[in-house]
């Protein structure tokens, strides 16, 4: 797949930006009037070889941008229209006004609108590249990873809303998600044929309705032209692209805006989302009364791995290390106190906490100053304790609090017995109120490496912690809140610029319609798009 996006990018590119070169004389030619600007001496006192002058420029454009521009009529006749629809016909009708404007107006002393017109070219352009780009960097990191994490948005799983979990699978259906139309694409998909169809019919209200169809081309290229938003192509492209290269950088790919176009409000943390492996080392051990050491690392061992808890790796290498073996176990059991029982040879064991133990009526040393460990007891006798030692990664924190400010509520389905909201507020400072502790069978439940997830994927992750995690799921969030408002913005530009081009060709304002004031009128509305998508990196 990111073959496929990086084909030909770097001859887009090169086109992309010849034709914004071609666009600066445009400006010039289309701004010295206001601004007092010098032409060269040839174009100085010479209104037709300007008029000519524009219309070659900007067929030279159309040239470069043929396909974007074929595209957009060809999207138009599937039913598929987009921006590039709107800045193909406002392309196409300004040329013919520039071709023909001194013979059918020649009492008409502005020039046509081909700066507007090449830099809606330009912006389709530049964003048909920046979405290849992001969609070429998505593929290729969500390819890096070889047994890669699936991100879901859950529908209903945790108290009724829709909620973000992380999973191992195969990125099956992640290709076709990612080709899907963005949701500015379905906005103009809507929009613009409307747009069209208004463009047409107050043009021709305000030429051949008013007894001036020579008038008719001019009022085609300014309505279409003001019409024809600068921002479509980019409303999701750039953010995309920005976003896709820092999601990168943490390992992570986001699904196009099929993965971000569903957002919910909380999140499932696991384990190894708060504490990645080699974040928890195991600190000293100590056995009791007549056990022996391989015994004990034995039976605590097997009551971890059957709880699926995040210190089963560190346990499996004591095993191996102290030459034991798991053991067979039978009427195992979670309690809401912090600790595992099981029966193994028929004898009771009991894995958990301190307070777990004291709860099990487990006497503990005198004095006994251990925070963080894994109490060991076979028969109600304290057999052994394995000290550990918790290292929260720097980018946990940082995390969590981006979640929170996204208004994505951290469901803690851990199942270490050590990961409580107490430990968690009082060693690491995080904000445990903000987050929520299901009882001991709802977390296991939701951490179940065989729950059923959605199958349109969110994002995948190549890499391990809860960094990647929160960086992917706030990311597609503020991605959605992008795109929603920037395609709001657009449409109403595109529709007051309508409108403001029917009253002024209406009423032959041609000076009031100048192309200076059509291209800072469609710049202005290009402004906030920009802002937004710088916004959606900033977390």
């Amino acid at each position: 797949m990111a073959g496929r996006y990086g084909k030909g990018l770097g001859l887009l590119r090169l086109r992309t930006a010849l034709v914004f070169l071609l666009t600066r004389p445009l400006l010039w030619m289309a701004l010295a009037p206001f601004f007092l600007l010098p032409l060269p001496g040839a174009l100085q006192g010479s209104f037709p070889l300007q008029v000519w002058c524009s219309a070659g420029l900007l067929a030279v454009s159309m040239v470069l941008g043929i396909d974007v521009l074929a595209r957009g009529l060809v999207q138009l006749f599937l039913f598929r229209p987009g921006a590039d629809t709107a800045a193909a016909f406002a392309c196409v009708f300004t040329l013919a006004d520039a071709l023909t404007q001194l013979e059918r107006m020649p009492e008409r002393d502005t020039l046509p609108y081909s700066a507007a017109a090449a830099l809606a070219l330009f912006c389709c352009m530049w964003g048909t590249y920046a979405k290849r780009q992001g969609l070429r960097l998505s593929c290729r990191t969500a390819a890096s990873a070889s047994t890669p994490y699936l991100v879901t948005l859950d529908p209903r799983s945790w108290n009724g809303r829709d909620t973000y979990a992380k999973w191992s699978g195969p990125i099956h259906g992640y290709g076709s998600q990612i080709q899907e139309e963005d949701g500015a694409q379905r906005v103009f998909r809507i929009s613009v044929p409307l747009l069209l169809l208004g463009s047409f019919l107050c043009s021709l209200i305000a030429s051949v309705g008013e007894g001036r169809g020579d008038h008719l081309l001019w009022c085609l290229s300014a309505t279409l032209t003001a019409s024809a938003s600068f921002s479509g192509l980019l409303i999701f492209a750039r953010p995309y692209r920005t976003l896709a290269r820092r999601l990168s950088s943490s390992g992570a790919a986001l699904a196009g805006w099929s993965g971000a176009v569903r957002s919910g409000r909380a999140i499932l943390l696991t384990d190894t989302d708060l504490f990645p492996p080699g974040m928890v080392s195991l600190n000293g051990i100590k056995v009791f009364g007549d056990f022996s050491v391989e015994k004990v690392v034995a039976v605590c061992a097997t009551l971890i791995r059957e709880s699926g808890s995040g210190l089963d790796k560190i346990f499996h290498d004591l095993l191996r290390a102290q030459g034991a073996v798991y053991r067979r176990c039978s009427g195992f059991q979670r309690h809401e106190g912090g600790g595992l029982s099981a029966d193994i040879r028929g004898e009771h064991i009991l894995v958990g906490s301190a307070s777990f133990m004291a709860l099990m009526e487990v006497s503990l040393p005198q004095g006994l100053n251990v925070r963080n460990a894994v109490f060991c007891a076979i028969d109600g006798e304290l057999a052994g304790i394995f000290a550990l030692n918790y290292v929260l990664h720097g980018t946990i924190s940082p995390a969590i609090s981006a979640l929170v400010g996204a208004h994505v509520s951290p469901v803690l389905c851990t199942r270490d017995f050590n990961l409580i909201p107490a430990m968690l507020r009082q060693k690491f400072k995080l904000p445990v109120e903000k987050m929520d502790f299901p009882s001991v069978e709802r977390r296991t439940e939701l951490s179940d490496p065989d729950a059923p997830h959605s199958p349109r994927i969110t994002a995948v992750l190549c890499r391990e912690g809860l960094g990647p995690f929160s960086e992917a799921v706030v990311g597609a969030k503020r991605l959605k809140i992008a795109v929603r408002i920037s395609s709001a913005l657009s449409v109403l530009g595109s529709v007051i610029g309508l409108l403001l081009a029917f009253y002024l060709t209406f009423v032959s304002a041609w000076q009031s319609i100048s192309p200076a004031q059509m291209v800072v009128f469609l710049a202005a509305w290009l402004v906030p798009t920009l802002l937004i998508s710088n916004w959606v990196n900033r977390y």
